[in-house]
């Protein structure tokens, strides 16, 4: 047990120094005050546990310790729920609801779609 969460908490490190490097580098790609950097991050981190549930699911090959270093550890440090949570409320109490109702909505259906396609592109290799 100790060892599954040493390998989760390395996994977390690494995916949390991922998101946060990805983010500031998407967000200062743009003038916008729209959180793309985090939606960003969030549809690439639902891709990315959408292919590694595809190669779970299709090879069965990784052991639990790679699974939770991969899957709870870096991508869920790597993934951002409640920052983005945050940006949408900031934008509901600025009154900017219609950015934030694209915001949330494209979270949830692209990041849906995004682990479809993760898992539908391992499964057809």
């Amino acid at each position: 047990m100790i060892r599954t969460l040493i390998f989760i908490g390395m996994g977390s490190c690494l995916g949390g120094i991922a998101r946060y490097l990805l983010t500031r580098w998407v967000q200062g790609s743009t003038s916008s005050s729209f959180p793309y950097g985090t939606l960003a991050v969030n549809l690439l981190g639902c891709l990315a546990i959408g292919m590694l549930y595809g190669l779970f699911d299709r090879h069965g090959w990784m052991g639990p310790e790679l699974r939770a270093f991969l899957v709870v550890g870096f991508c869920g440090g790597f993934t951002t729920c409640s920052p983005s949570a945050l940006e949408n409320f900031a934008m509901l109490r600025d009154g900017n609801w219609v950015p934030a109702t694209l915001y949330a909505g494209a979270s949830l259906v692209l990041g849906i779609g995004a682990v479809w396609l993760g898992a539908a592109t391992v499964r057809s290799l």
